[in-house]
């Protein structure tokens, strides 16, 4: 699945990584069946699959506020 989602995949920058953000991830929504998501700064290391009912239920939690954005935070 990971040479798919390289081979296909149109990535972009998540809405939430400000200009200036060192902490960016892009995800591509044009796979069949999942969403892509990589770090910008290391396109060419690991990347992560999603279904898209795991993606939005992922990305919902956050902005409840329910998951740190850092592994520090409480």
């Amino acid at each position: 699945m990971i040479d798919e989602v390289r081979a296909g995949a149109v990535w972009r920058k998540s809405s939430h990584s400000g200009s200036g953000n060192a902490d960016c991830v892009e995800v591509a929504t044009n796979l069949p069946g999942i969403v892509g998501v990589r770090d910008s700064k290391d396109p060419e290391g690991l990347h992560l699959g999603f279904s898209h009912a795991d993606w939005r239920a992922l990305t919902a939690r956050i902005k409840r506020g329910e998951l740190s954005s850092r592994p520090n935070d409480s």
